[in-house]
């Protein structure tokens, strides 16, 4: 009798365990992003960083290929509801998806007066109110009234093409595993922005459209095999998975955040886009350096 409580206890015991140990892992999954969340008792070393990600480069052509970019496999999973978009890489506000298509959005500039007309003396008053060119309007005996201007009409607004947007960001945590002695690529999040080179983008300055969690995306990219592609240019019968791409890092990047008290950019800290890019070579460096270290101490 005592040897059977003592088994019943042990598989009780061993129950409530691997339960709390799926809990912990499915509430880390839930809360940042995660595929495949590392227990934190397992965690040696944790460094999270921000990448950029250029779809144009040739390394990430495959994710950005004709009618398939990543873009807008993205995208329109959001407008048919199956994927939520949120405000930052913190991934605790969420975006709607009209909120998310006004972020894709820009609005064409007014038709104004070129300067040449301008240069004539014609002014912006002139283009809409009165007769002949903004006169005055005869009514009644002598009198005279200003015809009002007609309230222009707001300038129509476009959605971004998915060749528009190739401009990534990328949040991860670089993990040392000591349980399993290796350094995992922990992927959170990814943004969607719209390039500062862009000639409708007026600001000059990168835009986001929406936060991603890269869980959600996984579930996504596997639910959508024929348009989630990674196209392979050397086998049509070697496509993979996005999901598989990002698994096996078949892409390039590079560093441009590495966490800090100020949470602030290298280029930031650096003092200039020049100055980031070699901070950034030297972060990549530095943790690889970091990771060799511990295989050799």
């Amino acid at each position: 009798m005592n040897k059977f409580l003592s088994f019943a206890a042990l598989t009780a015991g061993l129950t409530l365990s691997v339960a709390a140990s799926a809990q912990e892992q499915a509430t880390t999954a839930s809360s940042n992003g995660s595929y495949r969340p590392i227990p934190a008792s397992d965690i040696l070393f944790r460094k999270t960083i921000t990448r950029a990600i250029d779809l144009r480069e040739k390394q990430n052509k495959p994710m950005f290929s004709e009618g398939k970019e990543i873009s807008r496999v993205i995208l329109d999973a959001v407008k048919r509801g199956e994927l939520q978009a949120y405000r930052n890489d913190s991934l605790t506000t969420t975006l709607s998806g009209a909120e998310v298509t006004s972020n894709m959005s820009f609005v064409e500039a007014s038709a104004g007066l070129s300067d040449e007309e301008k240069a004539a003396g014609f002014s912006d008053s002139d283009l809409g109110g009165g007769d002949d060119w903004g006169a005055p309007v005869k009514k009644g005996k002598g009198k005279t009234t200003a015809k009002a201007a007609p309230k222009p009409s707001a300038p129509p607004s476009y959605e971004y093409r998915p060749k528009d947007i190739y401009q990534m960001e990328m949040k991860e945590d670089m993990i040392f595993d000591k349980k399993r002695s290796r350094m995992y690529h922990d992927i959170k999040a990814i943004t969607l922005l719209v390039p500062s080179t862009l000639s409708a983008n007026t600001s000059g300055i990168e835009k986001p459209i929406g936060t991603f969690k890269y869980s959600d995306l996984v579930r996504v990219f596997r639910a959508n095999p024929d348009k989630a592609i990674w196209f392979n240019p050397q086998n049509d019968a070697q496509h993979k998975n996005l999901a598989d791409a990002f698994e096996l890092w078949l892409f390039n990047s590079y560093i441009v955040k590495v966490s800090n008290p100020n949470d602030a950019r290298l280029d930031e800290i650096y003092g200039g886009q020049q100055q980031g890019i070699l901070a950034s070579q030297q972060a990549a460096a530095d943790l690889i350096e970091y990771e060799y270290n511990l295989w050799s101490f």
